[in-house]
């Protein structure tokens, strides 16, 4: 049994709920991006909802639970709960943070606090799990020194009956929590321009665009990827944001400032820390063609890259016949730095060389 204490962390006291915050929660419970994510909520949420919850609450302390209102200033700013520990010390945490408190680190405050509780009272291993596609939440589970574990494919179904993928995350009684700013941060305004091209995360709805553009021949010529359905492209659409807040990957959409037309796609991969180094690769739409859009955009990342990130080469590779992605790459600083003989397997079981091309940071 975990008893009812009081959880004091930064600005945040972690409570039980009680009655006061019935209206808070009612508000917090009807917000449209909290009832997306946590589709068992009733919507519309009510007062008997409330009520309904308060009696939760208390049954989950008997049975052994925790659910603490996270308030501030004496303000209800959303819930965090642990279900009651098995057999092994295994617990799993889960929260929500009411609207009008996102952005102020509620969650990651509340979501590391909780667990260290959890370890003092003889807990051993804490579990979270955060939808691929919530990337606050799974800003929380990084910045609150949970460990990703895994993928749970379509674990779990959102409220329009589509399946999600959850990814695991798990801290262990002992786990060094780390600290500091991720590997590749978000862009600051959510975007980089520099007044004719625009670059942007790639979202789902992005997803048709994206297709039609992969299948020109002309980009499809110098693809490594298999040919791709609509959905499957949806799909890593949907994966953009986790795999930029995990450190993985980036994926852009490059639009034409003026019109916000989807002009190409651009993206930085195979991130190696250890070596401070990462790949580059894009594609344009045949109408944007010609007209210097994908020299700007790799201008753009790259020089993004190296004044915002820890990586000290950019690294391309790009088809001997490539011509125009030789062109782009010149243009944008990167050097030739020799051939990669035969790397690329070509239709009828030919193979073509590699131009391996790089651009330092500068010194």
């Amino acid at each position: 049994m975990l008893p009812r204490d009081v959880i004091s962390t930064g600005p945040l006291i972690l409570r039980p709920p009680v009655a006061g915050d019935a209206e808070a929660i009612v508000k917090a419970c009807n917000d449209p991006v909290t009832a997306w994510f946590l589709p068992l909520l009733p919507s519309p949420y009510g007062p008997q909802d409330a009520r309904d919850y308060f009696d939760m609450a208390e049954a989950k302390w008997e049975g052994g639970g925790a659910e603490f209102a996270i308030t501030e200033n004496g303000q209800y700013v959303g819930s965090i709960s642990a279900r009651p520990p098995d057999h092994w010390g295994v617990t799993e945490i889960g929260y929500l943070v009411a609207p009008w408190a996102r952005g102020k680190n509620v969650a990651a405050r509340a979501a590391r606090a909780v667990p260290d509780w959890l370890f003092d009272h003889g807990v051993r291993r804490v579990e979270l799990q955060a939808a691929v596609e919530n990337v606050a939440s799974l800003r929380v589970a990084y910045k609150a020194g949970f460990l990703e574990e895994g993928l749970r494919r379509d674990a779990k179904r959102l409220r329009d009956g589509r399946y999600v993928d959850m990814v695991a995350f798990g801290r262990l009684r002992g786990d060094a929590v780390a600290s500091g700013a991720p590997y590749l941060p978000f862009f600051e305004g959510g975007q980089l321009s520099d007044g004719v091209v625009r670059l942007v995360p790639l979202a789902v709805q992005d997803a048709g665009d994206f297709h039609r553009m992969l299948a020109d021949p002309t980009v499809a010529a110098y693809s490594m990827a298999p040919a791709s359905t609509l959905a499957d492209d949806e799909r890593r659409c949907r994966y953009t944001g986790y795999w930029w807040v995990s450190g993985q990957r980036i994926e852009l959409a490059i639009r034409d400032a003026a019109s916000g037309a989807f002009a190409g796609h651009l993206q930085l991969t195979q991130v190696l820390p250890s070596l401070g180094q990462a790949m580059i690769g894009y594609s344009l739409v045949p109408a944007f063609r010609g007209k210097g859009f994908m020299t700007r955009a790799v201008n753009l990342l790259a020089d993004w890259a190296f004044a915002n990130t820890a990586l000290h080469r950019i690294v391309a590779g790009t088809e001997v016949g490539n011509t125009a992605s030789h062109r782009v790459l010149e243009r944008a600083g990167f050097s030739k730095e020799g051939v990669h003989r035969e790397l690329f397997p070509k239709p009828g079981g030919r193979r073509v060389d590699d131009v391996a091309w790089a651009r330092l940071r500068p010194s």
